[in-house]
């Protein structure tokens, strides 16, 4: 393992895949030892130091709990320009069934979403930023805790991310096992949909079984109320719109009580959207309908929405600038311009509520069939050195020294960004 087999043009990348096997046994140490969010004391302590040996300028802790920041300065920082990059640390609270070398070593977590990778790239970028620093400006790292499900972007802007940092843009990416490896894809507009939280208490009347007339059953209330939610999307989101709107747990009643009627039912489940419009509809729909509906039956039924994650919406020069730089490394043919948003969610979203910036998917190919979230998943380390690379240049290409902004190639990418 001296190379990477997957090659891409640019002196960033031919730079970066010399010390490929480096960054390989750095991720893969990541990988074997998984912390959940908030935890990630053994990461960002690894973070640290290779930063630390890195050379880079300037190496804040504790922001965000256990978030990181690495500051590099380029060559000149005349322009006064500022970028960030931002890498996820977390793992999952699932356990591990592949049998490698770097399987995790702690039984139920796992890094089955590639964070261990993303962590790994930016450490790559961040080796080659301070050893050439080709570029006039400051780069800022942000090494992010808790993304799945801990909103620690937002822990860390609320820590003061933005106004200790205060970059101009700001860059996310993450490894998807649905595009083929070498290939990049972005778009201009939603990414990733918004997730929030349904739970709805639906109250009766509990009784015996045997004499249900005596009852309001919220069994069969919840049951009705399953069925007429999905009547939303379809008959009160408009076509052109997205929405998914997912009852996935219900609770009623004892299963060693067969002849009980329960006196309270509770649903839980979540609502996908990209707009706040549809957003704000579906969550006053919900109250309405589940209202009427239980109403009709002699009960009640009340409705919590709580919002987790905003929907992850690139700002469109930004996304141009992206998928350009991108195409530097790859070619035009490997650049996805109009990729598919997916209806998953992602915290970098409070982010891009607060700066510019863009959210890109880089191809991994799927390994075994098994996708992100998955207990046979792994980080293709080949894309490690594309992915480092792809970062610098969002630096070198956002923020040019002034001999090299008046190519025509800087130009693009200036007027992009």
């Amino acid at each position: 393992m001296t190379e990477p087999s997957l090659q891409a043009s640019g002196r960033a990348f031919a730079h970066i895949a010399r010390f490929y096997p480096e960054i390989t046994a750095f991720r893969r140490d990541l990988h074997a030892h998984p912390e959940l969010g908030f935890e990630e004391v053994y990461t960002s302590g690894r973070v640290t130091e290779a930063l630390r040996a890195c050379g880079v300028d300037e190496i804040h802790t504790g922001i965000g709990k256990t978030g990181v920041v690495g500051v590099i300065r380029g060559r000149s920082v005349e322009s006064g320009r500022m970028i960030g990059l931002r890498a996820d640390m977390d793992a999952l609270p699932m356990c591990e069934d592949n049998d490698f070398a770097w399987r995790s070593a702690k039984n139920g977590l796992m890094h089955g979403c590639g964070h261990d990778g993303h962590t790994a790239m930016l450490v790559g970028a961040a080796r080659y930023l301070a050893e050439t620093r080709n570029f006039d400006g400051t780069a800022v790292l942000i090494f992010q805790p808790g993304e799945e499900g801990f909103a620690g972007a937002r822990v860390m802007i609320e820590d003061g991310l933005f106004d200790r940092f205060p970059v101009e843009s700001v860059y996310a990416m993450h490894n998807w096992p649905g595009l083929p490896a070498g290939t990049v894809g972005i778009n201009r507009g939603a990414m990733m949909a918004a997730a929030d939280r349904i739970t709805i208490e639906v109250t009766g009347k509990g009784g015996h079984g045997a004499h249900a007339y005596l009852t309001v059953d919220p069994v069969v209330v919840s049951a009705h109320i399953i069925t007429a939610v999905q009547s939303i999307v379809s008959r009160n989101v408009r076509p052109i719109d997205a929405a998914v709107i997912s009852v996935c747990a219900v609770q009623a009643g004892d299963l060693n009580a067969m002849a009980v009627v329960p006196g309270k039912a509770t649903l839980v489940g979540t609502v996908r959207t990209f707009s706040s419009r549809v957003q704000e509809q579906v969550e006053r729909r919900l109250a309405e309908l589940c209202s009427a509906v239980a109403a009709g039956f002699g009960a009640t039924a009340h409705v919590k929405f709580e919002r987790i994650y905003p929907a992850t919406i690139n700002t469109a020069p930004e996304a141009q600038f992206a998928g350009d730089v991108a195409q530097t490394l790859v070619g035009a043919h490997n650049v996805e311009r109009n990729m598919e948003p997916s209806m998953g969610a992602e915290d970098f979203s409070f982010m891009l509520q607060k700066k510019k910036g863009a959210y890109l998917r880089i191809g991994q190919d799927v390994k075994d069939g098994a996708f992100l979230h998955n207990s046979r998943y792994d980080f293709n380390d080949e894309i490690l050195p594309l992915g480092a690379a792809l970062h610098a240049g969002l630096i070198e290409q956002g923020m040019p020294l002034a001999a090299e902004a008046s190519s025509p190639r800087s130009k693009m990418a200036q007027t992009a960004a």
